[in-house]
């Protein structure tokens, strides 16, 4: 997976827009809130919600110790940056970006909710 692959993966989901609240640093959105950090140009990682605790969300970082990480500043609330091209398949990449999707859309309030 590059990383235009999966900025497209992200963008395809409802609502989802890009976003680059710091220069030259890209996030996708769902309504007002990040579904998934995608950095610049020559980023190999993603930041995806991969669970609702820390404790569910280090499942990741056992099994992929060298390619999974807890997200600085809000890992505590179970975002883990995860590494692709490495030992973590392309499809579980996008199942995490799927999964961080639909945590973050089940947070919005109902109005701000994609179709």
């Amino acid at each position: 997976m590059t990383r235009d692959e999966l900025l497209a993966h992200c963008l395809a989901k409802p609502g989802a827009w890009e976003d680059q609240p710091w220069e030259g640093d890209v996030v996708v959105k769902v309504g007002a809130k990040i579904f998934a950090f995608v950095g610049g140009p020559e980023s190999t990682a993603v930041g995806v919600k991969c669970a609702p605790s820390r404790e569910a969300a280090d499942e990741w970082l056992h099994r992929y110790p060298d390619d999974a990480a807890v997200t600085p500043y809000i890992g505590r609330s179970g975002w883990n940056t995860l590494r692709y091209g490495g030992a973590i398949p392309d499809d579980e990449i996008a199942e995490a970006v799927d999964e961080s999707y639909r945590w973050v859309v089940s947070k919005l309030p109902k109005r701000d909710r994609p179709a």
